[in-house]
């Protein structure tokens, strides 16, 4: 497993400030976020603890996956979550060119304007956090907003316990934090222990869920 940082350094923030890390606030909202989906029976699960605490989200979809599950795809956003583009096929930014990263993305925004009600389609995160400088300024002419994170949980880390995915998050998170979940079939098992036990602490302890916009 790669180097990845739990818990965004403040360095990184200020120096990459035209993206969204976090979303300051005084009102303990903060920010589920979900990647690489929609993905049967995980994402179905995902929804079904979501409404247990009444919590919304925002799933950064990949449009491969969103083509081949149109009627789930649709279920996310008849359940009021928010909606961002994560690439038609989970391309790496570092390991293409610029031309063919664009293309990609504005596949994946293809998909996405055929579902005319999934809102907020200007929202991108790049898979694995990794984006060229030029495909960065592309994008945000385009009227992008770049969301990046500010705490993951490391689920998608196969070599770290369940218990620990829980902790990245419940001793990283604050107000305003943007936190990474993967609603995928490689992070189930650790999704699957910290997802609820982390929505049931974030309550807990008085924090509301909201929407990226």
């Amino acid at each position: 497993m790669g180097f990845y940082w739990v818990k965004t350094n403040a360095f990184i923030k200020k120096v990459f400030s035209k993206y969204c890390w976090d979303i300051p606030n005084n009102e303990k909202k903060i920010y589920l976020t979900f990647d690489d989906g929609p993905t049967p029976e995980i994402t179905d699960w995902v929804l079904s603890e979501l409404k247990k605490f009444d919590a919304k989200a925002t799933f950064f979809c990949i449009g491969k996956n969103i083509k081949a599950n149109l009627a789930l795809f649709e279920k996310l956003i008849t359940d009021g979550h928010s909606i961002g583009n994560h690439t038609m096929n989970h391309v790496n930014g570092w390991k293409i060119h610029t031309d063919d990263y664009i293309r990609n993305v504005q596949n994946c925004a293809e998909v996405l304007e055929e579902q005319k009600k999934a809102p907020n389609r200007l929202l991108f995160r790049p898979p694995y956090g990794k984006i060229k400088k030029a495909q960065s300024k592309i994008l945000r002419k385009l009227g992008y907003k770049i969301v990046m994170w500010d705490v993951l949980s490391a689920d998608f880390d196969q070599n770290i316990t369940p218990q620990k995915c829980l902790e990245n998050v419940t001793k990283n998170v604050k107000s305003g934090s943007v936190i990474v979940f993967h609603d995928s079939i490689k992070a189930s098992p650790n999704l699957k222990f910290a997802l609820p036990k982390t929505l049931h602490f974030l309550k807990e302890n008085g924090y509301q869920f909201d929407i990226i916009h």
